[in-house]
């Protein structure tokens, strides 16, 4: 059974800092490209970072280049995101998953990211 678990998220101040993970069971994680994307409200879904099965090739959106960064730990199963100089229009719904989206037809329940003073 294919399950993505996301945690991580919380309540910061803009400029600080965040890193998200995602524990992934139930398919062969590294055979992958996963992603990481978010969801604002009112928005639709938009992909955030990937990175490729061995990890040797990321990519990032440009409206969070220079601020955060993906990897992943394929022996723990796990994607992470760390996200530097957090803006308020940061704040959003983040979920990792397979890339390209609907994959696996699977969604976690994503983790909150609000970036508010």
């Amino acid at each position: 059974q294919v399950q993505l678990v996301e945690s991580g998220g919380g309540l910061v101040q803009p400029g600080g800092s965040l890193r998200l993970s995602c524990a992934a069971s139930g398919f062969i994680f590294s055979m992958y490209v996963m992603g990481w994307y978010r969801q604002a409200p009112g928005k639709q879904r938009e992909l955030v970072a990937t990175i490729t099965g061995r990890g040797g090739s990321t990519s990032v959106a440009d409206s969070v280049k220079g601020r955060f960064t993906i990897s992943r730990d394929n022996f723990k199963k796990s994607v992470y995101l760390q996200m530097n100089s957090l803006k308020p229009e940061d704040t959003a719904v983040y979920y990792c998953n397979p890339f390209p989206a609907g994959t696996l037809e699977y969604w976690g329940q994503g983790t909150q990211v609000t970036v508010s003073s």
